[in-house]
């Protein structure tokens, strides 16, 4: 079926003697058990819950896995892949390789700096579009297990790795990819088709859609990796709630027509931005500019609704954020309502200072603009990001923003409906 049909059609409620079309929610602790001697299929809500049983196996469904779990946050998500990665039963055994890539969303880098590396993992990050650059830091690697965890598209910069050639790098040398696919969804991308070892999600972005919840996801085919991740997330209690399962499963029923929807309109806004005098740079794969542009094309059905731009003037992207009318300033990105923010002060402000001086992470433009764009009409976000821009003198330039170090001086469309 096409991942259309496949996102709107799914068993709604298993066993249920009712025949509910909309999954109960099943908000109880705990379940009433026929014997004192044994379980049954469901005893504590913390281990297992009718509703988010429901909805992992529709996540697992839809990025072709048969194992999905839900968690309470995609940190909570990243952190429990990380433990079961690198971890002998629940203590990290001061061994194992992973490999980063640069340009990671900054509470990723956080985990990573603070509590991977201190415990043991060698961690080295690379730019993942280099094939080079990935082939020598495998070859590098001195101790097992190696992992390579990349976002593509990445956040914020929107670079595009090769799935396929990094999963048959990985696999060439022993070692396992696990993918960031919270900027496309499994409606506009699947890693595991093309070779990825395990899927990661922030639910909270486009699944959930609606800025309502935090959730995270992770999907594999290992039933191995699978075991270790069911017990870490029962032993630590980090499964997402029933009522939190619900609304995502909710979500997830308008996920073709939102992201199509946003998609088209972040296309007529990249365009617009392309155009303007006031910007230096616009990061949109959906343009034939952009250097992943065709093999994004190869390898997802469409190029998302994030993206990011260059002004050569933090000063002036900060009086864009605060000028516009439509878009909210906000941290995340995935709902309905179009959000802006300026990413090395807001959603990567976390990163470690340390992770910065060291070049293990990609140091952003302090200029640089994250739009997330949502359902409003393309004309009147075009409009609201050009009277925000008229406010200021364009030639008038700031100095750049050194307020964080992650900060530095900044120096082809799709054609068709979305497949």
């Amino acid at each position: 079926m096409h991942i259309d049909t496949r996102i709107a059609r799914f068993s709604p409620a298993p066993g249920d003697p009712h025949g509910s079309t909309s999954t109960p929610i099943y908000q109880t602790a705990t379940f009433a058990q026929e014997s004192a001697l044994g379980f049954g299929e469901f005893d504590y809500s913390r281990s297992g819950n009718p509703t988010r049983q429901a909805l992992e196996d529709k996540l697992a469904d839809l990025e072709g896995g048969p194992f999905g779990f839900a968690f309470a946050s995609g940190m909570a998500a990243i952190s429990n892949l990380m433990r079961s990665a690198f971890a002998d039963g629940t203590h990290y055994p001061g061994r194992g390789s992973l490999i980063v890539g640069a340009d990671l969303y900054g509470g990723t880098t956080r985990l990573i700096e603070r509590l991977v590396a201190p415990l043991g993992v060698g961690v080295r990050s690379v730019d993942t579009t280099d094939l080079d650059a990935v082939r020598e830091a495998l070859a590098a690697t001195r101790t097992d297990p190696t992992w390579i965890l990349l976002e593509s598209p990445s956040n914020p910069l929107l670079r595009i790795s090769d799935i396929s050639a990094v999963a048959d790098l990985a696999h060439e040398h022993g070692a396992r990819l696990a993918v960031d696919n919270t900027a496309l969804s499994p409606y506009l991308q699947n890693p595991l088709a093309l070779g990825a070892d395990v899927v990661v999600h922030s639910a909270t972005k486009h699944l959930g859609g609606h800025g309502d919840l935090t959730a995270g996801v992770l999907v594999t085919r290992d039933p191995d990796l699978a075991e270790t991740i069911g017990f870490l997330k029962n032993a630590e209690g980090t499964a997402l709630g029933p009522f939190d399962s619900w609304l995502l499963m909710r979500g997830i029923k308008t996920l073709g027509v939102r992201l199509a929807q946003e998609s088209c309109n972040a296309q007529r806004v990249a365009q617009f931005l392309q155009a303007h005098p006031a910007v230096r740079t616009v990061h949109y794969p959906g343009l034939a500019s952009h250097p992943g542009h065709d093999l994004l094309a190869r390898q997802a059905r469409g190029p998302g609704q994030l993206l990011s731009f260059e002004t050569r003037s933090p000063k002036l992207s900060q009086q864009i954020c605060e000028a516009t009318e439509l878009f909210t300033i906000a941290v995340s990105f995935g709902s309905t309502g179009s959000t802006i923010g300026m990413p090395c002060r807001m959603s990567h402000a976390s990163v470690p200072d340390q992770a910065i001086q060291a070049g293990r992470v990609a140091e952003l433009p302090g200029d640089l603009v994250r739009l997330s764009i949502g359902l409003e009409n393309p004309d009147d976000l075009i409009e609201d990001l050009g009277q925000a821009m008229r406010r200021r003198p364009l030639g008038s330039v700031g100095q750049p923003n050194r307020a964080h170090p992650i900060c530095s001086e900044s120096q082809g469309t799709f054609v068709g409906p979305i497949r």
